[in-house]
């Protein structure tokens, strides 16, 4: 009868160490590994969130313009809903609507519900008196640039929240630690120098340190500029970093898409009956890019002079192809939007293989790079515990 208990008795040890052992697994793996999937999904999702609020508020927005009421009231109707679709902001911008604020005073009270050069082309539009004639220009905005490099950009975002901490831990771990470990044991069993190759890698261990934080850093950043989008470009540019908009510039890929929203927008407004000079400004405040102002500046004084349009465009594009092309659009009947659509989809065809190419270079150079340093360092530890193994063979 005692076995018998004492049989039960360790049974129920052995149930409870399994339990705990699996609470213990659940709690300090499963649950931090199921967290970071979760904050990886939230930030993949947040330009793509971003795009379709701005697609759901222009069919909101289109609805009511249709409906032949004021979109501010069609609007502040449409909030009473309590749809969370749209999120806080548009509620917040129905409540300003409600409180008699025009739409284009609204979307400045709430900046972050629309990217910036939707909104400034609505209350262009609004100035214009007929939101119908940029609805079509706010939509090219949001199809500029869809392509892009989502699937790299994910890749980066991979290597920064999992693969890079664990990297400068790792070496960092090598260097306070385990060297200098190796190093004791070395010198307490013989009084001969260490191998060459082992002590000049863990007495520049701090350079190799150095090397991975900068490797992480720089897909910190890259990773950043891609969640925070236009806004936070445009804020470093307005604020810390104004050199910004002139660098995204000097990318060839980026200027690709910015023709290819300037000249996109324009047709649009062209199309739809805006005058030449303000169609030119409104096109340059669209690309959200200071560059692209100033050259807009530039046509527009050409136009002030007595300039036709075709030829005014040349300050814009230094290449010249984008007033040819406009100078054909021009005897086109079919209207600008469709006579340039041939080469707006050459630009984001030649947009988008340049910017891949340069993401999978960049992101397989870094890799490349993060081998390399790995492979010195395991390379001077393995050479180092072999010389400790034949010391201790020979003593």
């Amino acid at each position: 009868m005692l076995f018998l208990v004492d049989d039960i008795s360790g049974m129920t040890l052995t149930i409870l160490r399994i339990v705990g052992s699996l609470l213990l697994y659940v709690i300090f793996f499963v649950l931090p590994l199921a967290g970071l999937a979760a904050l990886l999904h939230v930030l993949l999702s947040v330009p793509l969130r971003r795009r379709e609020r701005a697609r759901f508020f222009l069919d909101l927005l289109e609805t009511a313009v249709a409906g032949g009421r004021p979109v501010e009231h069609a609007l502040a109707a449409m909030a009473e809903s309590r749809d969370r679709s749209m999120g806080v902001r548009f509620h917040l911008l129905a409540a300003h609507l409600e409180n008699g604020r025009r739409l284009g005073d609204a979307l400045e009270k709430v900046p972050r519900l629309l990217p910036a050069q939707v909104s400034t082309t609505l209350r262009a539009g609004e100035k214009l008196g007929d939101l119908r004639r940029v609805l079509p220009a706010c939509r090219e905005i949001l199809n500029a640039g869809t392509g892009g490099m989502q699937s790299a950009m994910h890749y980066l975002l991979v290597l920064v929240l999992v693969f890079s901490p664990v990297a400068v831990f790792l070496m960092t771990l090598m260097a306070v630690k385990i060297a200098p470990s190796f190093r004791m044991i070395f010198q307490g069993m013989t009084d001969a120098s260490p191998p060459a190759f082992p002590s000049f890698i863990f007495s520049h261990m701090s350079w190799l340190v150095g090397a991975q934080a900068l490797i992480a850093l720089a897909l910190l950043v890259a990773a950043l500029v891609y969640i925070g989008g236009p806004r936070l470009t445009g804020w470093l540019q307005s604020g810390l970093l104004p050199f910004v908009d002139r660098i995204a510039w000097c990318i060839p890929w980026k200027r690709k898409r910015l023709q290819r929203a300037f000249s996109a927008t324009l047709a649009v407004l062209l199309d739809g009956g805006v005058p030449e000079p303000e169609a030119v400004r409104l096109a340059g405040d669209c690309t959200a890019n200071q560059v692209c102002r100033w050259r807009a500046q530039r046509v527009i004084a050409s136009l002030e002079q007595g300039v036709k349009l075709n030829e005014a465009v040349r300050a814009f594009d230094d290449s010249g192809e984008f007033q040819w092309r406009l100078a054909n659009a021009c005897h086109a009947r079919e209207g600008f939007l469709r006579a340039l659509a041939g080469w707006h989809e050459t630009l984001d065809a030649k947009a988008f293989q340049q910017e891949e190419a340069a993401a999978h270079a960049i992101t397989s150079g870094l890799v490349v790079l993060n081998g390399v340093l790995v492979a010195l360092v395991a390379t001077a530890a393995f050479g180092l515990l072999i010389a400790i193994m034949e010391h201790a063979a020979i003593w």
